[in-house]
């Protein structure tokens, strides 16, 4: 395979933090809970259950998994993993007890926190930025060309599905949450709306990577919105890190070792750009028994740039969108990033702490 270009942001690259951090150069202090802490309430889980997408805006919890970057992190606790469509199914699991921590988009996060009151859930990191667009069929060449037409979205109230629903209304197009309005909205399993769309059921979708390459290489769709287009630097989260309030609590050294993993899978994206393609298809063939082509992989790769910084200084707009799109509650999200642990790693490395946008703990 060609040598690939894989964007990673300046706060970990090229800065050695996988093997800083395997080697117990962690901050100390770096816990949720202090008081917890140094009381001796809190200790190592003795299992850690993880939640991601089969997606490559996943990228770091794949190349984590597959290098087995998290395992070794997580030293004696043992690490066991789920894997989902989209983030409400997964938000489902996490409400319920059955999963403690989850890589995922961040409108499910918002819907969560505000739901449960902040009760939740909070985000420890962000994992990828970028990635997301409406690919459409031959025909569709403007946003005037979609009237009547029927679009699909990973699930109902994911990042992609608020993304179309709030974009649709910027253009004076009305929706609701059964399929009705002036443009359909279909939430369809990622795989399923390939396949419609190869059929002539659906008429574009607004999906994460790789399902924007599968339908640009595989059924000859093309974008009409790069989401990064509708973002200030064409910088927005596609998928952050979410952890259970009470696990963190509870549990923040592991918290801390399952950080380590994703900085050291960061670190290791970075270094090797001519091998992420080949370890996210391992991965994927694991967990889904096929791989990318080659060619839908690197154009994938292309429209995602991974970095633990969770763009906090986005989530306001991410709330209005929701809002706007139907698909979310009314409510605060004071409270939703708890990024101490991350930044205490980010500094013994030697690098920049990252911003909760005045929205949590630093």
């Amino acid at each position: 395979m060609n040598i690939r270009t894989i964007r990673t942001a300046s706060t970990i690259t090229a800065l050695g933090v996988a093997a800083m951090m395997l080697a117990g150069c962690a901050a100390s202090g770096a816990t949720a809970d202090p008081d917890a802490a140094a009381s001796g309430d809190t200790s190592p889980a003795t299992e850690l259950r993880l939640g991601y997408f089969a997606n490559v805006t996943h990228a770091p919890a794949l190349v984590g998994l597959q290098e087995g970057l998290f395992e070794e992190a997580l030293g004696e606790t043992k690490l066991t993993t789920e894997v989902f469509n989209a983030g409400p199914a997964a938000i489902e699991a996490l409400t319920a007890g059955a999963i403690d921590a989850t890589f995922i988009g961040p409108n499910p996060s918002i819907n969560t926190f505000i739901q449960s009151g902040g009760a939740s859930a909070v985000v420890v990191a962000g994992a990828a930025t970028g990635g997301a667009s409406l690919v459409v069929r031959e025909g569709i060449d403007s946003p005037e060309d979609l009237e009547g037409t029927t679009l699909a979205s990973p699930q109902l109230g994911n990042t992609q599905d608020v993304a179309l629903r709030a974009w649709l209304a910027d253009e004076g197009y009305e929706t609701d949450v059964t399929g009705g309005g002036d443009v359909h909205v279909t939430p369809t399993e990622n795989a399923q709306t390939l396949t419609l769309f190869q059929q002539g059921q659906l008429d574009g979708a607004w999906l994460p990577e790789p399902w924007v390459s599968r339908l640009v290489v595989d059924a000859g769709a093309h974008v009409l919105v790069d989401e990064a287009d509708l973002w200030d630097d064409g910088a927005f989260p596609t998928t952050v890190l979410l952890v259970s309030k009470s696990f963190l609590a509870e549990h923040p050294e592991t918290v801390e070792a399952l950080l380590q993993g994703e900085l050291a899978s960061l670190d290791w994206i970075a270094a090797h750009p001519d091998e992420t393609a080949d370890v996210i298809n391992a991965q994927l063939t694991a967990d889904t028994g096929k791989a990318l082509d080659e060619a839908v992989i690197d154009r994938a790769l292309e429209h995602v740039t991974f970095s633990a910084d969770p763009h906090a200084e986005t989530f306001e707009t991410l709330v209005a969108n929701g809002l706007e799109a139907g698909t979310q509650k009314d409510g605060s999200i004071d409270g939703l990033f708890d990024l101490a642990i991350l930044n205490g790693l980010l500094e013994a490395a030697g690098a920049e702490p990252v911003s909760a946008g005045g929205l949590g703990t630093e």
